[in-house]
């Protein structure tokens, strides 16, 4: 049986999550987001904020700069709400990795896209 949600209905679930903590991950996060999280140089999840959805997907209304170890690989993020609960992650494209001097920036407009698991 295939089920169809309206963009609308979308919108309304992607708008009404939570999303306030990104974090970032070497490689899948696994169930929990618990998984491949990065470790070191100073590295803790970050306050963000994304914009209203559109087509089921949020985007990064601003860049969130992270510290963390110096070359170390970033392949996803994780997004987190308020009171810490995982809410789904998202694989990265482009630069993925801390630079040299173990800074990585998030950029604005990097997306989540609603859907089920």
């Amino acid at each position: 049986m295939t089920q169809r949600l309206s963009e609308t209905l979308l919108n309304a679930m992607a708008d009404a999550a939570d999303l306030v903590t990104v974090g970032l991950h070497s490689d899948d996060p696994g169930a929990d987001g618990t998984a491949n999280e990065v470790t070191g140089g100073g590295y803790a999840r970050q306050s963000a904020t994304f914009g209203a959805a559109s087509g089921g997907v949020r985007s990064l209304s601003s860049d969130v700069d992270f510290d963390g170890p110096a070359s170390g690989a970033v392949t996803w993020f994780s997004v987190w709400n308020t009171g810490g609960t995982f809410l789904g992650a998202s694989t990265l494209t482009g630069d993925q990795a801390f630079n040299a001097s173990g800074e990585y920036t998030l950029t604005t407009g990097t997306t989540l896209t609603l859907a089920a698991s």
